[in-house]
C-alpha cells in the first residue's frame, strides 16, 4: 500500500516510522500542513492519512475527498463541522475513516467505559466523571478522546444528558450533567480516567499511553480496512465499524 501523509508532526513522523520498519507498505509523500493542496497531489497514492490540525484538515479536505483515494483523518477538534463533511463524503462517493484515537487499547477502554456507564445506570448512588491528561502541545481541549468518552457515556448512561467542560465559579455541577476534566502537562503522551464513585466504594478506569506506537499502527492498519472498504463499500467510518468488522471474523 503507498500512503501519502499530510501532516509531518509528532503523529506523521511517527507513522513514517512505523511504515519504515514494518517493510509492508511504503511512504509515496508527505505534504507539510501549510502546503497548498489540491486532489493532484495524491496520484500513484492507494491511501491518504491526515494528522495535522483543525484549520488546516478543514482547508484540505475538499482535496482530500475528491482525490477519490481513502482517507483516514486522525486530526481532532472539528466535531462541530463533523455532519457537514460526512454529508459530502457521502454524495461523493468517497471513502473516510475518522477517529479520534486509533490505538487498540483506547478502544477496548472505551468499549469498557460503555459497559460500566450501562451497568451503575440503574443506581443513582453511583456517579461518573472523566479526566484526560496531554502533552502541552496539544490544541484541542478537552482532548477528541476525551470527547469521545463522554459520547460513549452518555449513550449509555441516560442519567447524564449533557457534558460540562468547565464550571462557573460558584456553580455547582447539577446531577445529569458529565464533568469532563482537561490537564495539560510537561510530555504525557494520553491519559484517560473514567471515575464512578458511590459512598460505599469507588472505580476507576484507566488508560495510560505509553509511547506514539500505539496511535501510529492503528492508523496504517485501518488505512489498509479502509482501502478494501472502499472498493465496494465507500463511506463515512469510524473506528467503531473497523473494529466490528475484525471482531466479527
Amino acid at each position: 500500500m503507498k500512503i501519502t501523509l499530510v501532516g509531518n508532526g509528532r503523529m506523521g513522523r511517527q507513522i513514517t516510522d512505523i511504515v519504515t520498519r514494518s517493510g509492508e507498505h511504503t511512504i509515496l509523500r508527505v505534504l507539510d500542513a501549510v502546503d497548498t493542496i489540491d486532489a493532484a497531489a495524491f496520484a500513484g497514492t492507494d491511501a491518504i492519512i491526515d494528522f495535522t490540525v483543525r484549520e488546516a484538515f478543514l482547508a484540505n479536505y475538499p482535496a482530500l475527498i475528491a482525490s477519490g483515494k481513502p482517507v483516514v483523518v486522525g486530526t481532532t477538534g472539528w466535531d462541530d463541522v463533523m455532519d457537514r463533511i460526512k454529508g459530502e463524503v457521502v454524495a461523493s462517493g468517497a471513502s473516510m475513516l475518522y477517529s479520534a484515537n486509533f490505538s487498540l487499547g483506547v478502544n477496548i477502554f472505551l468499549r469498557t467505559l460503555r459497559e460500566a456507564s450501562r451497568l451503575i445506570a440503574p443506581f443513582r448512588q453511583f456517579d461518573i466523571a472523566l479526566c484526560e491528561q496531554h502533552h502541552t502541545g496539544k490544541a484541542d481541549f478537552p482532548s477528541g478522546t476525551g470527547l469521545k468518552a463522554a459520547e460513549v457515556v452518555l449513550s449509555a448512561n441516560p442519567r447524564k444528558r449533557s457534558v460540562a467542560k468547565q464550571l462557573e465559579e460558584g456553580r455547582k455541577i447539577r446531577e445529569d450533567e458529565l464533568q469532563v476534566a482537561a490537564l495539560r502537562l510537561g510530555s504525557v503522551f494520553g491519559v484517560h480516567t473514567a471515575f464512578i464513585d458511590s459512598d460505599a466504594d469507588s472505580i476507576e478506569l484507566t488508560h495510560t499511553a505509553k509511547n506514539r506506537n500505539g496511535f501510529a499502527s492503528g492508523a496504517v492498519h485501518a488505512a489498509t480496512w479502509l482501502v478494501a472498504r472502499h472498493v465496494m463499500r465507500p463511506g463515512f467510518y469510524t473506528m467503531d465499524d473497523f473494529l466490528n468488522d475484525l471482531f466479527a471474523e
